[in-house]
């Protein structure tokens, strides 16, 4: 179910490249909240401060009202149980994705480890890999990092 609905997203992005900027920007809004789930429930513990957390950073990136944040992030929460690998995804962002907006990604990674106030190891883990797999350097997410640490 989770590869039939990563294959709609990438034929999504993939036809938007040729003209259809809706849906690309839709592509990129479901990819990233899903990163964001996944790193929301990578300590096992996904509560409602972590969701509030997601649909507010959902809401002010891509400029959406409440209430479509949600729907999104819900959306991504039940397909998030079936995600296998990151590599689709990540993928996806990094081929329609500037470094800046990469990085801007992993910002908000950090920013959803920290929801709660403290980062679990399995979130630091699996924020690595994922910058990792969008090709932003090391010293670039170690400085988010702060930043998020910081304000946390």
């Amino acid at each position: 179910m989770l590869r039939s609905w990563l294959d709609k997203l990438l034929a999504s992005a993939r036809s938007a490249e040729q003209d259809r900027p809706g849906d690309r920007e839709q592509a990129l809004r479901t990819a990233t909240a899903l990163l964001l789930v996944d790193v929301a429930r990578a300590d096992q513990v996904f509560d409602e401060l972590e969701m509030q957390r997601v649909i507010e950073l959902m809401a002010k990136r891509f400029k959406l009202s409440d209430d479509d944040a949600a729907r999104l992030v819900k959306s991504a929460d039940s397909q998030a149980d079936e995600l296998v690998s990151l590599h689709e995804t990540t993928q996806l962002l990094h081929r329609n994705l500037g470094e800046d907006e990469k990085a801007d990604i992993v910002r908000l990674l950090w920013e959803v480890a920290y929801a709660d106030g403290q980062l679990d190891k399995y979130e630091d883990s699996l924020i690595l890999k994922i910058s990792d797999l969008l090709y932003v350097s090391r010293g670039r997410v170690m400085g988010l990092k702060f930043e998020a640490s910081r304000n946390a």
